[in-house]
């Protein structure tokens, strides 16, 4: 593996390849999406296995979620492709609530929790209720509980994060961060935002805001409401058919996106062989070994959804060359470590080598961060946490 720093890596490019079925509702159209697409083909011994479940007698599987809006929508997408690839079995849906959803008076950088959105669904996962567990990745502790195991990661959608602006500085035709005159308040729940761009747009408010994707906007368009506009994840807001509603796609320059964001992990026991071999032709070669460089990173550094660290990846077809980017920074902005390394993935590999390849990538991104003074930056964080209790 072959390391290097320059900031000229070469970005990704589309490539033509077999796609497993797609768990999206409908095409980007109005704003242009980043191609994240690469050759590197699913292992044929999990293909095989999947042929194989088919051929097994008919099971009920049950798949557990979140009750919100979104997780349900992602949850339903997961199901039909299931049901597309082995007809002969039937699947189910289980909504439940967790504890992310519950406690919306608390800011996340002062939760300490490492499951907030996941522990309720993790649990019936090992008792059996559920057999697999639909997540956004990015709401995915990077350590999962003894016997479970990430069964498939689907095809990522584009990562980036959103402008979405209320309809009265639509009027005024706003459209960018850049055009928001000072003091116009913007709302976002996740710190990594919030502290990105305090260092980038000092002269905008920035404000806590919880929910589900309905509130918020709910919230936004309030014409009594604070709000001037949200920061979301695009991926969400296309799941649910709202690309109308995005005003502009942060780029990488401006923001790094958050670990696993845009991508949909599919978690299941690990003894569980048929439905790991059900959930085999889901998982997205490329998308796996960003998000496993991504989440090898996140997990070096000890970080969660309530931590300001971002990342970026992309993987060249052409060159095989991985670039990764990523930043800590402090909570007001003040500031920013960020720092990029780039490996290149030998074609000859299998799969499995060069899920390696990502996760050393990943540990030495983080480690170079750490070097660069990382651990402070996050161990005040930490401190200032308010950990929850059952």
């Amino acid at each position: 593996m072959a390391n290097n720093n320059s900031p000229d890596a070469p970005s990704s490019a589309a490539a033509s390849s077999a796609a497993p079925p797609s768990v999206t509702a409908k095409r980007f159209s109005h704003l242009p999406p980043i191609a994240h697409t690469s050759s590197f083909a699913a292992p044929a011994s999990a293909l095989a296995l999947s042929s194989n479940c088919n051929n097994s007698p008919s099971r009920r599987f049950v798949i557990g979620t979140r009750k919100s809006q979104l997780a349900m929508v992602q949850a339903v997408a997961v199901q039909e492709a299931l049901t597309a690839l082995h007809p002969g079995h039937s699947f189910e849906i289980l909504g439940m609530t967790t504890k992310g959803d519950k406690v919306l008076d608390t800011a996340l950088s002062k939760i300490g929790s490492k499951s907030l959105f996941t522990k309720e669904l993790e649990f019936a996962l090992a008792d059996g209720t559920v057999d697999i567990v639909v997540h956004s990745l990015k709401d995915l502790q990077t350590v999962l509980p003894d016997g479970m195991v990430l069964g498939a990661v689907t095809a990522r959608e584009d990562p980036r994060d959103a402008l979405v602006l209320s309809k009265a500085a639509q009027a005024q035709n706003l459209s960018t961060l850049d055009s928001l005159p000072a003091g116009s308040t913007v709302g976002s729940s996740s710190v990594r935002r919030v502290a990105q761009l305090r260092r980038r747009y000092p002269h905008l408010v920035f404000a806590d805001v919880r929910g589900n994707l309905n509130t918020r906007l709910a919230k936004l368009d309030d014409p009594e409401g604070p709000y001037t506009a949200l920061l979301l994840a695009f991926a969400g807001l296309h799941r649910l058919g709202w690309d109308d509603r995005v005003s502009h796609l942060l780029p990488p320059d401006t923001m790094l996106h958050a670990v696993g964001q845009g991508a949909l992990g599919i978690e299941c026991r690990a003894a569980d062989a048929a439905t790991l071999a059900l959930l085999a032709p889901l998982d997205h070669p490329e998308t796996r070994l960003r998000c496993t460089a991504e989440r090898a990173y996140m997990r070096f550094l000890e970080g969660g959804c309530s931590v300001p660290l971002g990342v970026w990846t992309e993987i060249d077809p052409a060159t095989s060359t991985f670039r990764m980017e990523g930043n800590v920074s402090k909570m007001d902005g003040s500031t920013e470590l960020r720092h990029e390394l780039t490996v290149t993935l030998d074609p000859a590999q299998s799969h499995l080598e060069h899920r390696d390849a990502a996760e050393r990538l990943g540990e030495e991104l983080a480690q170079a961060l750490v070097e660069m003074g990382a651990r402070d930056i996050l161990e005040e964080i930490k401190s200032q946490r308010v950990v929850l209790v059952d």
